[in-house]
């Protein structure tokens, strides 16, 4: 599986230690920045991301900044963007399983590493349920994002 990482000044410490676990986890990752801890704009980067993730670069997305708030938003302004900003496992684990999350946000200043490391685990091994009701659901997102996102 590829997945894009993505972050802003305030979580590039917890990137690059999610992008090493990620790495040693047998995941190939590709790294959409930022890449220093010099002051930047998280929508750069997100969105970086959440093309790559549109575009079918990548499978999945894990966006962080400080809160994890900002690059959720600008993930999901994204059509076909699906993202949980998610700060515990259980979480982690229902996002993929009822909502089919492609992209997951994590916050440097709510979650710490192991955590992280612990949620990155969960929901890129959980599958979509594929559940009726939860089919429902995504397509009416979907409709949503045809109406809206024109």
């Amino acid at each position: 599986m590829k997945v894009a990482v993505a972050c802003d000044h305030g979580a590039l410490v917890l990137k690059t230690r999610i992008k090493d676990y990620l790495e040693k986890e047998g995941y190939e990752v590709v790294d959409c920045g930022t890449y220093d801890n010099e002051s930047c704009d998280y929508p750069d980067f997100a969105y970086k991301a959440a093309l790559a993730l549109k575009e079918g670069v990548v499978d999945r997305a894990i966006v962080m900044c400080t809160t994890g708030v900002g690059m959720s938003i600008v993930m999901n302004k994204v059509k076909n963007v699906r993202c949980a900003l998610v700060n515990d496992v259980t979480v982690a684990k229902l996002t993929r399983e009822h909502n089919d999350t492609n992209a997951l946000a994590l916050g440097a200043l709510t979650v710490d590493c192991e955590k992280a490391k612990q949620i990155c685990k969960i929901w890129l091994e959980t599958p979509f349920s594929n559940g009726e009701r939860h089919v429902r659901r995504l397509e009416k997102i979907a409709e949503i994002e045809e109406k809206e996102m024109r």
